[in-house]
């Protein structure tokens, strides 16, 4: 049925059969027949509904992820092949929705997917950006940022007729809507509500992503997190995050009213999940909306407290939101009044000015709102939440113990398994049925092939088919020559320090220095990147130019190359991580221990058979625990004594410098004449310096160990047979981390749907 409906789609769009049609053809034909099949499923509208408000949405490419989920996916893909047509191919005609930059925003699209894969009533709440973060170029070694433009007259967005206004201290504007459709997998259809504004204006933007901060009608939905390094950029952060909120609030209210609400119940109708501390302001103008339908604020305060519910995303205490009042005064002065009292209350109750909303400096900490007036507080894996309670927000903890919880991440497997490995899906099913699709936790079926020779070498066999896909797309798109023979070593995810890209640059070092000594690895090494930094994070950026230096280095020396290369693939995003993934044998998951709130990188790899290097951090100790000690390999000091480090202020980068002499040397090559000729001196200096000086984050702390370890499963890696049975196991143990339990928990003991 669904064959004759695309070809007759074809026939009535072009007058052409399939096989004369263009790729660009069929997949316009494609987008429209599948968001007309996702518009037939739209779900019961029952009484409560979940509102996940996110300031980012990494949704990645949509057409074969929707596919997949109307259960049409093989259907279609059968019948392009007999057409002459390739899907993939097809699939490449597709934009990437530039709505989403790291980590966060790809957890946000999950549960979105798993929300509606659950049959619940929830949909996303977000911003259309029509730039993204920014389009990552390589010139001189060095990052470059560019627009990176997405929205096309034909897309997964519909315009609806649905417009609020929203108040801001010297104007006013109205919103325009964008729904892109979530449809689950053999399930309902939700929404991704995305607001923008119609006098956003691309062509303001200059070189690079230079643009005129202040003429907010102009600017407001053009780029996500726009540098905030000036005052301008830091007003226009509130800007949209007020702009997010305030038209999330309206249409909250108004779809609640529609279904008999009178607004003093509105928990009854409504649960607002705020990821992260971006979303907050939600709170205060919920409230404002609540007393202006005529409801007493104290009554309005205690509605919304039990409206609101926050999840904590991080660790690190920068990454928690602060405004200077002042900054308030001259974007949303009407909260201003509100968020006072939210702050006098608590501090009625409390005689700590560590919780306080308003501290000394005049500045409004986002968190506390979100941890004073919501009812629930959740980290995103049971180390992360463990050191919230009892390190970060253990002041809050002692007076809030029934909010805490944890809610260890996930990631669907439908686009992370069954859309970007194939092959290996199509082989699980094979062994064990198509039961994983919907209940992950029959992967562990698989273990019953542990010991099955022919399984092993299949298993073996398909993720050597998969790092020849990825050698023929990087050389088609980046003209990247990597060779499929060695080893693929992978490190994917946001340019931070805490993430310690440059400690595996200096294993890098380490190595080439070893191969110029005459010690080569029995099989080569293929070390990749992919990470954008942020604009204005310089020693983020100076850790970039490193990696792309090394790779030009090596990548011209004969003596060295046939040995080991280095990759840094540019514009790194999700299309980037569904061909890298299925192909990465050793999964890079490094960052120093407490300071990962979870990862959801190690989950994918994990389930797509790669193997964990990493600390006992974030979501590292859960997979750890699962798989056991023998099937992951961890290295680097625990989050107790890294803890005991920053409290005793007793870590010195520049001891270790100075008394080890191979860390010594490793962190001087960085200033060698070898580097020097590639790369530019202030940026290799500065890094330089870094480490020695300050190395905030601990790499040289850990680096003997990460070598040892990295050593160590290089040379596992020969024993093909022992390789086989890690893939097993850790593919085997995956099922937990899939966003559909995560979502069953939060429904379970936070939304109660």
């Amino acid at each position: 049925m669904v064959v004759r409906m695309l070809g007759k789609s074809v026939q009535d769009r072009y007058g052409k059969k399939l096989q004369e049609c263009s790729n660009e053809e069929i997949y316009l034909a494609l987008l429209e027949m599948t968001k007309s099949m996702a518009d037939e499923k739209k779900g019961e509208e029952s009484k409560k509904k979940v509102y996940y408000i996110s300031a980012e949405f990494l949704i990645g490419k949509l057409l074969s992820n929707n596919l997949i989920n109307l259960g049409i996916y093989d259907e279609v893909r059968e019948e392009l092949a007999q057409n002459g047509k390739s899907i993939t191919e097809i699939e490449n005609v597709e934009l990437e929705p530039s709505l989403g930059n790291g980590g966060l925003g790809r957890l946000a699209a999950c549960f979105l997917d798993s929300i509606a894969s659950l049959g619940l009533n929830g949909d996303g709440i977000g911003l259309n950006y029509h730039l993204g973060l920014f389009r990552q170029l390589f010139k001189e070694n060095l990052q470059k940022e560019t627009t990176n433009p997405w929205i096309t007259k034909h897309s997964w967005l519909t315009k609806r007729d649905t417009s609020y206004t929203v108040l801001f201290k010297d104007f006013s504007v109205t919103s325009t809507l964008y729904d892109i459709a979530v449809t689950g997998y053999e399930n309902r259809t939700n929404h991704l509500h995305l607001f923008d504004l119609d006098t956003v204006d691309e062509s303001i933007v200059g070189d690079g992503i230079f643009f005129d901060k202040e003429d907010i009608r102009r600017n407001l939905t053009l780029f996500l997190y726009p540098d905030d390094s000036d005052e301008k950029g830091e007003l226009l952060r509130i800007y949209q995050e007020y702009f997010m909120v305030s038209n999330g609030a309206q249409m909250i209210i108004e779809e609640c009213e529609k279904k008999g609400s009178s607004l003093k119940d509105l928990n009854e109708y409504a649960v607002i999940q705020i990821n992260d501390t971006h979303p907050t302001m939600i709170i205060p103008e919920l409230i404002r909306l609540l007393i202006q339908k005529g409801i007493d604020m104290e009554e309005a305060i205690e509605i919304v407290s039990k409206t609101c519910a926050y999840t904590n995303h991080t660790i690190l205490a920068e990454a928690l939101e602060k405004w200077p009042i002042r900054y308030l005064e001259k974007v949303v002065p009407h909260l201003l009044p509100i968020i006072k009292v939210l702050d006098q209350r608590v501090r009625s109750k409390f005689d700590d000015p560590s919780v306080y909303i308003i501290d000394k400096e005049d500045c409004v900490h986002m968190a506390h709102i979100d941890i004073h007036y919501g009812f629930s507080v959740n980290g995103v894996a049971a180390l992360h939440t463990e050191i919230l309670k009892e390190n970060e927000l253990n002041h809050f903890y002692k007076i809030y113990p029934q909010k805490f919880n944890n809610k260890t991440n996930g990631i669907t497997f439908r686009r992370w398994l069954m859309h970007c490995n194939y092959p290996l899906t199509s082989y699980i099913s094979e062994l064990i049925g198509d039961g994983f699709k919907k209940d992950a936790g029959q992967l562990e079926k698989l273990l019953a092939f542990k010991e099955d020779s022919k399984v092993l070498n299949t298993l073996l066999q398909i993720k050597n088919e998969n790092k020849k896909v990825l050698k023929e797309y990087l050389m088609q798109t980046e003209g990247i020559q990597i060779n499929e023979n060695s080893i693929f070593d992978i490190q994917i995810k946001r340019l931070h320090e805490y993430k310690r890209q440059q400690m595996n640059a200096l294993y890098i070092i380490y190595k080439y220095l070893e191969i110029k000594k005459g010690n080569k690895p029995k099989t080569p090494i293929t070390i990749i990147f992919g990470a954008k930094a942020a604009p204005a994070y310089i020693i983020a950026k100076d850790i970039i130019h490193l990696i792309l230096c090394l790779q030009d280095v090596i990548s011209k020396d004969p003596e060295v190359n046939p040995y080991l290369n280095v990759v840094m693939v540019e514009n790194y995003n999700v299309t980037l991580a569904e061909k890298l993934i299925p192909a990465c044998e050793i999964s890079e998951q490094i960052s120093l221990a407490s300071k990962e709130a979870s990862g959801t990188g190690n989950m994918k790899f994990m389930l797509n058979g790669a193997i964990t290097l990493g600390t006992m951090d974030g979501a590292n100790v859960e997979i750890a625990e699962l798989v056991g000690e023998d099937n992951i390999y961890i290295f680097g000091k625990s989050s107790e004594e890294v803890i005991a480090h920053y409290d005793n202020r007793d870590y010195v980068s520049k001891d270790f410098y100075k008394k080890d002499a191979l860390i010594h040397n490793l962190v001087d090559f960085i200033v060698s004449d070898t580097l020097m000729k590639v790369g530019k001196k202030e940026n290799l200096e500065r890094l330089h310096q870094e480490f020695i000086s300050k190395d905030w984050f601990m790499s040289l702390l850990d680096l003997r160990e990460y070598i040892s370890k990295k050593e160590e499963i290089v040379e596992d890696y020969e024993d093909r047979v022992k390789w086989s049975k890690l893939m097993l196991e850790n593919i085997s143990r995956a099922g937990y981390f899939s966003s559909d339990r995560t979502i069953k928990g939060y429904n379970q003991d936070i939304w109660k749907l």
